[in-house]
């Protein structure tokens, strides 16, 4: 296992129990006590927990996986989802929108070979990626960079959201529930993906199995703004069934 998926299952750990202990996470992630210290070593000198006597305890409350450490989590499952989601928009469709998120990261992978299209977004890592690509236009909006989601948000992107019109916007969200609707750990950057949202004539919304019957603090939008929810073969059948009651097309990629 790489150094970084180590990293985002520590803090997952850390954030679903408040505390971890060198010799479980040896034995969870198969490997050595010594690669565990110095794993907590390098969390925490960037500040993202508390060393103690055999483990660690979150620093504060861990809300939100900083990006760097979300991209190995269900990758497999992301880039599925990424492909079955590009595979939703027609040839005809010449403007996207993307906000920030490790599987709407994955989608502007998946769309860097496509041609004669618009791409606007907000997230810094996906506009760097795609700054290099000579087929695509890229547009990325103003605002306060967020060091969690490298995310652009606040007044400055949200004045350019309003004054474009998009075919399709594709949104990561980090819970979709069908009564707390689609949303996110933090409120302004909730604000800036409904004002993506609001640009699109229609939304796609992309989430793996982990974030479906989940809610977060911010809501982005109701159920019902989006055509279409693409996940996968983990989300339990009743969450699913509820959503599709709520009005959007479910689809449901297989990993092997």
């Amino acid at each position: 296992m790489r150094q970084e998926d180590r990293l985002g299952l520590i803090l997952h750990e850390l954030n679903e129990h408040g505390s971890v202990g060198v010799v479980g996470l040896s034995t969870q992630l198969n490997v050595s006590a010594a690669s565990v210290r110095r794993d907590l070593h390098l969390l925490e000198q960037q500040k993202l927990l508390t060393r103690t006597h055999g483990g660690a305890v979150a620093s504060g409350v861990l809300y939100e996986l900083p990006m760097r450490y979300r991209g190995g989590q269900h990758y497999a499952e992301k880039r599925a989802i990424a492909e079955a989601a590009v595979a939703l928009i027609p040839a005809d469709v010449t403007s996207v929108g993307l906000n920030g998120g490790s599987t709407t990261t994955e989608v502007g992978r998946a769309l860097a070979s496509r041609t004669g299209l618009r791409v606007v977004t907000n997230a810094l890592n996906i506009a760097s990626e795609l700054a290099v690509r000579a087929n695509i236009e890229l547009v990325v909006c103003g605002g306060s960079a967020r060091t969690e989601s490298y995310e652009l948000v606040g007044p400055l992107a949200e004045m350019t959201l309003a004054n474009i019109n998009l075919d399709i916007a594709i949104i990561g969200v980090d819970g979709v529930s069908a009564g707390a609707g689609f949303t996110t750990h933090h409120e302004v950057e909730a604000h800036t993906n409904r004002a993506l949202v609001n640009a699109a004539e229609r939304v796609i919304v992309v989430a793996d199995s982990s974030k479906i019957g989940k809610r977060s603090f911010a809501r982005i939008a109701d159920i019902a703004t989006a055509s279409d929810i693409v996940t996968d073969s983990g989300a339990s059948a009743k969450d699913l069934e509820e959503l599709r009651r709520s009005g959007p097309q479910v689809h449901v990629v297989e990993v092997s």
